[in-house]
């Protein structure tokens, strides 16, 4: 049954990222061409392995490492860097307002529906600031969620099935 599992697993993820990177509604009839990306999403799948920056730098591995730590039950923490990682090129003071209020109720308030792993104090010092908040922030969170996603879901990510299956689907193109 595991064995199966991984299987789907790794070919749901697979699925995904070939539906992400599929053209749609171009208009021009080139329906099976890959121009959401440069290049295949999954021709860097072999580079994923020097850094959690590499894996992170593109859609394809961001999707791959996300499917993996939803195994893991710590999905937040990619959801928390990406939303800290968009909210950082905000232009505005009231989109700025809202989004750190986002940000804030869905993953750092103590209770939060996705509530991130952080010491009290960096937790304390975000609700202390966050009527009034900058683009910086979260960057001490996010430093620490980045920490341990590098140190100790990164290296299982790598020795997962999910990563491996993609290798080797990816060697067998």
């Amino acid at each position: 049954f595991l064995h199966f599992q991984t299987i789907t697993t790794a070919s749901s993820v697979w699925q995904e990222l070939i539906s992400v990177s599929l053209c749609r509604g171009r208009g021009d009839g080139d329906k099976g061409r890959l121009c959401c990306f440069p290049k295949d999403p999954l021709e860097d799948v072999e580079n994923w392995s020097e850094s959690v920056d590499k894996v992170l730098s593109c859609k394809a591995g961001q999707i791959a490492f996300r499917e993996f730590l939803k195994t893991e039950y710590s999905e937040e923490n990619i959801l928390f860097w990406l939303a800290c990682e968009e909210y950082k090129k905000i232009k505005t003071i009231p989109e700025m307002i809202s989004a750190a209020n986002r940000i804030y109720s869905e993953f750092v308030q103590t209770e939060a529906p996705k509530q991130i792993n952080i010491d009290c104090t960096t937790r304390e010092n975000i609700t202390k600031n966050i009527s009034q908040p900058t683009l910086t922030s979260f960057d001490t969170a996010q430093k620490l969620v980045y920490s341990l996603m590098a140190r100790d879901c990164f290296p299982r990510f790598l020795k997962s099935d999910i990563y491996q299956g993609l290798l080797r689907r990816n060697d067998s193109r």
